[in-house]
């Protein structure tokens, strides 16, 4: 049967060309499902400090001053009240909380994680432009290595015997899911 050949042909270069690609997608896939538990990307720092009591005044004037404290010569990005005694100061990488007028401040620094920022980044798909289209490809290929790994094997042992519970399972749990979910 020459169909059978082309399927186990299709199949095997499909699965070598996107080997990697789906090893790094796997391990981002793990990493961005506990966002709940850790920011995968992003390493974060949270140092507390106290400036003293901050003069009234604009959010941007505030801001700067507490930066001056600090140390910190960067000039904010921004400033911004989110109540009446608390400030936020934004800079590149790190974030201000200040509670205002007494000068508490929180410093939380972020960083970027070794590997996993760069893996999340082509995972998420932030970087759009012909990512994007290599995605679809790669998408499309997944679904032709389910469709092709299906029919590889014939008989009992494939889609005509146990095969076709398997792949009855595969495709009632996430509906299972979704209906519990809900």
């Amino acid at each position: 049967m020459r169909w059978r050949r082309v399927i186990v042909a299709v199949h095997r270069d499909v699965g070598y060309f996107f080997a990697g690609l789906t090893v790094l997608y796997a391990i981002s896939g793990v990493a961005v499902n506990h966002t709940a538990d850790w920011n995968p990307s992003y390493r974060l720092e949270r140092t507390r400090y106290q400036v003293g009591e901050v003069p009234a005044g604009p959010a941007a004037e505030q801001g700067r001053e507490v930066a001056r404290r600090l140390g910190i010569t960067e000039e904010p990005l921004s400033a911004v009240r989110v109540g009446p005694e608390l400030l936020k100061v934004f800079f590149d990488n790190r974030t201000l909380t200040v509670s205002l007028p007494g000068g508490e401040v929180e410093d939380e620094h972020r960083a970027r994680r070794f590997f996993l920022y760069e893996v999340n980044f082509l995972h998420l798909n932030k970087g759009k432009g012909w990512w994007t289209w290599f995605a679809d490809i790669y998408a499309i290929g997944l679904a032709v290595l389910a469709f092709t790994g299906v029919f590889i094997i014939a008989g009992r042992k494939g889609l005509a015997g146990r095969g076709k519970w398997l792949v009855g399972a595969g495709l009632l749990a996430p509906l299972v899911y979704l209906i519990f979910s809900r």
